[in-house]
């Protein structure tokens, strides 16, 4: 019989983070274990058995992966069959015609197209842009088309055609005649239902290309899953959906771990009133930055995925390589780091799992920041020698001393994250410097207080749980379901029955999936964004909270937004490109912050050298995070250890811990 647990565990490229909470009696209990690629269920197994649960003991599991993010990076895809309009089915070969790299003329100018020409066929039909029908579909072009694609040996198939997303009736047909020849399917009406013919085609190819992938192991987290027991993924928008709903659209889970962060980041910016603030999520692969206003994390819909344009709602998360597993390495005479990663296996040298090549970990032992005898969680010791060693080669190259090789180790790593920083506030018309840094993941707190001041952040939050802070983005989730619908329609030739039939159009796909399990309707919370953009531009920006009763409101709420962004407005004639709608149904989240110490101020652990700079290392005392007192301030240089993860309090900095087990960091920034 369940017990009332709920489970969050999130599957990270180096780690799995797992978290249980127990509604009933409050308990949590919390646990890291070395990620399993060749086995991903035994590793699920794994992380449940080091919280000593069973499956069965479980209502609800929610999960977090990268395994569709993985294998897009990786190019890793099925064969895919593509199926476009007759003259189109060239388009993922035009692409944008722009190059990749504009003046390396010795690379190549762009990624080869997803589906070779083979295996690209086309179909007589022809849609104008408000979806009528211009050419009826072909009967005996679909015959041959589905003919030649199983031929072919495709074992999936993207269906495209041009202005789909108007009027699907012709996808639809030919999707029902390919379902009975091949397994899976992608329907673009229904992967990206927008215009933009490019962009559309190459979401619905990178659909079917790991279709197959997402089904087979969707189907033996069912087939594994206890009778009785919830089963739901954290998907790319920020929130939790089921399996059955992710089967036939996986680019859902295209950013899964980084959005549960991410998600976590935001209900803590909520909880302490930060209208501004960035989460920073650094772990063993790769480090995750997403920007938060007012308690809620940007989406965009414009992104892109191993070099592939991926037009899906999506937390608006930059990641880099650059992780603590990250490989320190000499490009030319200049020190470079990552994004090739030593991964959960070997891991970094200082893990003494037969890795020896130099990563951003141990360039953090060899400088102090983490204790060479302390045992951290599921038994894993460090080994100060291996790093040293791994370290020596790239010091020698750098004519330099092993301490002062991994003091520039950490700089560049920081150096990487902070562009990242700028992309996610600066171009986006945010100033970075009014706003909080909320740090997690393994080694976020070990370098956001460095990052904090590079960027001019004067506040660093250090949550409870830090360390798998994802894992408690999966278990506090929310089911949510957001899809993006074009329009195109003109500022001076508005059209409000269209406008709300399209709104209804979305509500009820939209709550289709929530109402199958079991929420209400009137419970429903609802979110809508308009992208708009002046008539003649190419791209639009996005307006939240939009006013679609009142386009003479939606307007200056555009140019008010255009003006913060790129410093101008006029009065030209816009356009609603597209509506965003996003529908959840809330749940309590976490909410059993640790218990408090004595408001007194303690003991340090044991004091040892740290270096932070040029010069002599300073002695900092380092503290047990557990015993930390609220509403104590402690002045750096300080380390704060917890059985994951290290909490780097450099000199000129203060921390303060709350009643929830918080740490608040005054970097001192600007003084």
């Amino acid at each position: 019989m369940p017990k009332g647990w709920q489970v969050g565990i999130d599957v990270g490229g180096t780690f799995t983070d797992v978290i249980a909470v127990s509604r009933a009696h409050g308990e949590v209990r919390v646990a890291k274990v070395p990620s399993r690629s060749d086995d991903r269920i035994a590793g699920l197994m794994a992380a449940l058995a080091a919280v000593d649960l069973d499956w069965s003991e479980v209502d609800d599991l929610i999960h977090g992966t990268t395994i569709v993010t993985n294998a897009i990076v990786q190019g890793q895809h099925a064969r895919v069959a593509l199926i476009a309009t007759k003259g189109f089915s060239d388009t993922l070969a035009i692409g944008r015609q722009n190059r990749r790299h504009l003046y390396r003329l010795d690379l190549p100018p762009k990624l080869p197209p997803q589906v070779p020409a083979e295996r690209r066929f086309e179909v007589t039909e022809r849609l104008d842009h408000e979806g009528r029908v211009l050419v009826a579909l072909n009967p005996d072009s679909v015959d041959d088309a589905v003919d030649s694609i199983a031929a072919c040996g495709a074992e999936a198939v993207a269906v495209s055609l041009l202005h789909a997303y108007a009027n699907p009736a012709h996808e639809e047909a030919l999707g029902a005649r390919l379902r009975a020849r091949v397994p899976y399917v992608a329907l673009s009406h229904r992967v990206n239902p927008e215009a933009r013919e490019y962009e559309r085609t190459a979401t619905t190819a990178l659909s079917a290309g790991v279709m197959p992938l997402a089904a087979s192991y969707l189907d033996k987290l069912e087939e594994a899953k206890p009778a009785g027991s919830g089963l739901h993924l954290f998907h790319s928008a920020g929130g939790m959906a089921s399996p059955a709903a992710l089967r036939d659209l996986p680019l859902g889970l295209a950013a899964s771990g980084p959005a549960a962060g991410v998600a976590a980041a935001g209900r803590m910016a909520r909880a302490l009133g930060l209208e501004r603030a960035i989460s920073f999520d650094m772990g063993g692969t790769t480090t995750d930055v997403c920007l938060i206003l007012d308690g809620e994390a940007q989406i965009a819909s414009d992104r892109s995925l191993g070099g592939r344009p991926l037009r899906q709602p999506m937390v608006a998360v930059e990641s880099i390589g650059a992780g603590g597993g990250s490989i320190a390495r000499l490009d030319h005479g200049s020190l470079a780091v990552g994004p090739e990663s030593a991964g959960a296996d070997p891991g970094p040298a200082c893990y003494a799992r037969g890795g020896d090549r130099p990563t951003v970990t141990d360039a953090n032992l060899v400088l102090g920041y983490m204790d060479k005898e302390r045992v951290l969680g599921g038994g894993l010791s460090l080994d100060a020698g291996a790093a040293h060693d791994a370290l020596a080669p790239l010091a020698a190259g750098m004519e330099m001393a092993v301490e002062g090789a991994a003091l520039g180790v950490v700089r560049v790593a920081n150096a990487a994250m902070l562009r990242a920083l700028r992309r996610v506030t600066v171009e986006r018309g945010v100033d970075g410097r009014g706003c909080t840094l909320l740090a997690f993941g393994g080694a976020g707190p070990m370098h956001a207080v460095a990052l904090a001041r590079a960027f001019s952040i004067a506040d660093v939050v250090v949550p409870a749980h830090s360390s798998i802070f994802s894992a408690l983005g999966c278990v506090g989730a929310e089911m949510s379901y957001a899809q993006q619908r074009t329009l195109r329609m003109a500022s001076d030739a508005w059209d409000g029955t269209r406008v709300d039939r399209v709104r209804r159009e979305l509500r009820t796909d939209l709550a289709a999936p929530l109402a199958a399990a079991g929420h209400d309707e009137g419970q429903l919370s609802v979110e809508e964004v308009a992208s708009v953009r002046y008539r003649g531009q190419s791209y639009a920006i996005e307006v939240a909270d939009a006013s679609f009763d009142d386009p003479a409101r939606l307007g200056r709420a555009f140019r008010e937004r255009h003006r913060a962004l790129y410093g101008f407005a006029t009065e030209e004639p816009w356009e609603l490109e597209s509506i965003r709608m996003r529908l959840a149904a809330p749940r309590n989240g976490l909410a059993h912050p640790p218990a408090a110490a004595a408001n007194e101020a303690p003991e340090p652990v044991e004091t040892l050298p740290c270096t932070f700079g040029p010069g002599a290392p300073l002695l900092t005392p380092r503290y047990d995070r557990a015993g930390l007192g609220p509403d104590v301030p402690l002045a750096g240089p300080v380390i704060v250890d917890d059985a994951w993860s290290t909490v780097v309090v450099p000199p000129g900095a203060t921390l303060t811990a709350d009643a929830a087990g918080h740490l608040h960091i005054a970097t001192g920034a600007g003084q």
